[in-house]
């Protein structure tokens, strides 16, 4: 059997390109590209400071994630948000997120775990009286992301920040309708602080919670 190949290093193109997709994929979750708005690579690539290449593989990648839509001759849009794949969102993120924060809760190095209760500390003092609930509904964004990447699972970290970027698409259509969207994020604290214990149990029950939660509050108000 042959040496298997060295791996090689990572280019600036791969690096640009990973960063684009990032910066893309925020503003496409947190509604800044708005639903169904044009996407054009060429100013984005300018106003990013990023080849139309790099660029181009990042909007590849959100069309895998369903953020983006490409048509032949008419170009790229961002996806509209569809209420109706609330169940669908739903569905999967009932199953996967216990299983993240219970992995979270076994598996979490001893920095990861001084990382997840600093942001518990920081999340007890989210003021419901903020004036930017859409900064608020970015510390929730963090919060799940660091526990899917506490999971230690690249695969399951990859696929919940899919599901979890849908939904958040969906909160941002709703965020001034919601009466306490600060009160959904201290729930975190709880969890945090369960994963960081180690108990596995409380950690993914909690997390079921706050999903069922997540969905019943947005199916209050259609």
């Amino acid at each position: 059997m042959g040496e298997i190949a060295e791996v090689a290093e990572p280019t600036a193109y791969e690096s640009n390109a990973d960063r684009a997709y990032e910066i893309v994929r925020e503003r496409l979750v947190m509604l800044d590209i708005r639903p169904s708005e044009p996407i054009n690579d060429e100013s984005l690539a300018r106003e990013l400071g990023f080849g139309r290449t790099p660029v181009r593989e990042a909007l590849k990648r959100l069309e895998r994630d369903r953020l983006v839509v490409a048509f032949p001759r008419r170009g790229t849009f961002a996806t509209a948000v569809d209420i109706t794949d609330l169940a669908h969102i739903s569905e999967i993120r009932t199953e996967l997120e216990p299983l993240a924060a219970r992995r979270a809760a076994r598996t979490a190095s001893t920095q990861t775990r001084a990382l997840l209760l600093e942001l518990a500390t920081e999340i007890d003092n989210v003021d419901a009286a903020t004036p930017d609930p859409r900064g608020v509904l970015r510390k929730d964004v963090r919060i799940h992301r660091e526990i899917y990447r506490a999971s230690g699972n690249p695969y399951l970290e990859d696929v919940l920040i899919v599901q979890d970027g849908h939904a958040t698409r969906i909160w941002c259509l709703f965020l001034d309708r919601l009466p306490d969207v600060a009160g959904h994020v201290r729930e975190h604290a709880a969890l945090l602080r369960a994963i960081v214990d180690g108990d596995e149990e409380s950690a993914a029950a909690l997390t079921l919670d706050h999903v069922v939660g997540f969905e019943r509050a947005i199916r209050a108000l259609l």
